[in-house]
């Protein structure tokens, strides 16, 4: 699984860190998301396709995982 985190689209809402914390994280001084981890382990593919689904800017993209 290939996870990609478009920032200029992230509006900082912070949904993406509470469904995969340990994938994403935001940054102190603005709130844009930040990619932890491109390829997460399989055990974390449920949340990190959660994490895409809820994001209301639709910033990240999963790939390789179904």
């Amino acid at each position: 699984m290939k996870v990609t985190l478009d920032q200029d689209r992230c509006v900082g809402s912070g949904q993406c860190v509470v469904a995969a914390p340990d994938v994403f994280d935001q940054r102190e001084e603005d709130g844009i998301a930040v990619l932890l981890e491109e390829s997460p382990a399989t055990g974390l593919a449920a949340d990190v396709q959660h994490a895409a689904k809820v994001c209301p800017a639709l910033a990240i993209a999963v790939e390789g995982h179904r």
